[in-house]
């Protein structure tokens, strides 16, 4: 008997989702796709974090404790 509650929640957000159109930014689209010197926030953050480097200076700490550098 739940069976036709439950397949009309997931019918709603189907469609939902499927009539979803969020705003577009349009000047952020312009900005990337014309190779913008700046890069933006989320590529910085992932490539250039202090987590990498405690890890690189981690690794070639043990590198050189083992001798074994590649």
């Amino acid at each position: 008997m739940g069976r036709g509650r439950q397949k009309a929640k997931q019918t709603k957000v189907a469609r939902e989702l499927k009539y979803y159109s969020p705003d577009t930014n349009y000047h952020a689209l312009e900005q990337e796709l014309s190779g913008d010197s700046r890069t933006d926030v989320a590529t910085q953050s992932r490539w250039e974090s202090s987590e990498d480097e405690e890890y690189d200076n981690r690794y070639s700490d043990w590198a050189d404790q083992d001798g074994n550098t590649r």
